[in-house]
């Protein structure tokens, strides 16, 4: 989600937006994540002390992977250098360190062209104190072809605040390829944010239409299918 002009604003395929939630039922608002487990996996990408996205802890072979939204660390034609992860970073605090992001993983529909059906990247992180990421903090396991209709936790880090936001939601399709979910709050910043089931299964990252949204109460997802696996299949080899 990027802003623009006091409004959330992006890029994505051409078509109408969808429909908004009906006015008869009460969008929910995102609140402040509790400093959990679960929430710690969840923190901010940094560039050069810039804050850019949200990411999280993703388990992997080598318990060394994030993931986020390809366009918070892909500019032009490669990756954004100079990028560090600051898990569980609240009110100016990083308590489980930065670390340094040392390889990008990004579909080639994505490098080539910026296209937003292919939203998803995955970061290979250092260690730190000779300790892994995943080590320290566990990771939230890759949930693929899993179909819309989820009941997720999403949760981001507005530009605005100095600590993560979240609601529990439910998906719904935007088009066979696009998930959506209706919940205020999530602004610049929450890129990247992870939409994690109740088994711990992250399906979702905010990005992909309109880079995750042009309003801060609907935000979009790449659906996690055959796409983002054969990425992670990469990321992983």
């Amino acid at each position: 989600m990027l802003l623009a002009s006091g409004a959330l604003a992006g890029c994505g395929p051409t078509g109408a937006a969808a429909d908004p939630p009906s006015a008869a039922a009460p969008l929910p608002r995102a609140t402040p994540a509790p400093a959990d487990t679960a929430a710690n996996r969840v923190g901010v990408l940094f560039k050069g002390g810039t804050r850019l996205c949200t990411a999280s802890v993703v388990h992997s072979p080598r318990g060394n992977l994030l993931v986020t939204a390809a366009h918070c660390v892909w500019a032009g034609d490669r990756p954004l250098d100079g990028v560090v992860f600051a898990p569980g970073y609240r009110d100016g605090d990083s308590p489980y360190g930065s670390w340094p992001v040392t390889e990008t993983f990004v579909d080639g529909h994505w490098s080539r062209s910026a296209d937003p059906e292919y939203d998803v990247a995955f970061l290979a992180v250092g260690e730190e104190g000779g300790k892994r990421i995943e080590d320290l903090l566990g990771g939230n396991r890759l949930g693929t072809g899993l179909g819309f209709g989820l009941e997720v936790t999403v949760t981001g880090y507005p530009h605005e605040r100095e600590a993560p936001v979240s609601c529990r939601v439910r998906t719904t399709a935007q088009s066979t390829t696009q998930e959506r979910f209706d919940c205020a709050g999530y602004t610049e910043g929450t890129s990247g944010g992870p939409w994690v089931t109740g088994t711990g299964q992250v399906v979702g990252v905010i990005g992909g239409y309109q880079e995750g949204g042009d309003t801060a109460d609907t935000s979009y997802s790449v659906a996690f299918d055959d796409r983002v696996a054969e990425l992670y299949r990469r990321a992983t080899a």
